[in-house]
């Protein structure tokens, strides 16, 4: 097992690592529209959250040596299923053959109030 850390995502805010590698697998801890230069929350619109989200997931699977095409499952936790359309084509631009599996639920409340997070598990690259 080893841990992955990278400064280009936000650190954690708890007791827990950004990533996990087990067993030829990224476990990757969900991902709020935290800006890791600042610390702050981006809070501008559900898109560029989905972003900022998408961005910080990157930073972390790049940290691992692995990527986007290498994402086997995401989950995304929405705190307003309204957001959906805006979250689906967002999140949809950050692949460009095979998505990943994944679910969406809704959610009563995320850390530091964000409208979205997602974590992930991928394949790490041979």
């Amino acid at each position: 097992m080893k841990i992955i850390n990278t400064d280009k995502a936000p650190a954690a805010i708890g007791p827990y690592s950004q990533a996990v590698m087990a067993g030829g697998m990224l476990y990757c801890a969900g991902q709020i529209p935290l800006d890791p230069a600042s610390g702050e929350m981006v809070c501008s619109s559900i898109e560029e959250e989905t972003r900022r989200v998408m961005d910080n997931l990157g930073a972390v699977l790049a940290a691992a040596g692995t990527d986007f095409r290498h994402l086997v499952k995401t989950t995304i936790y929405l705190t307003d299923m309204a957001d959906f359309p805006i979250v689906n084509q967002a999140y949809g631009s950050y692949f460009s053959d095979a998505s990943p599996a994944r679910s969406t639920v809704a959610v009563a409340a995320l850390p530091r109030g964000a409208r979205i997070e997602i974590d992930a598990v991928a394949l790490l690259k041979n």
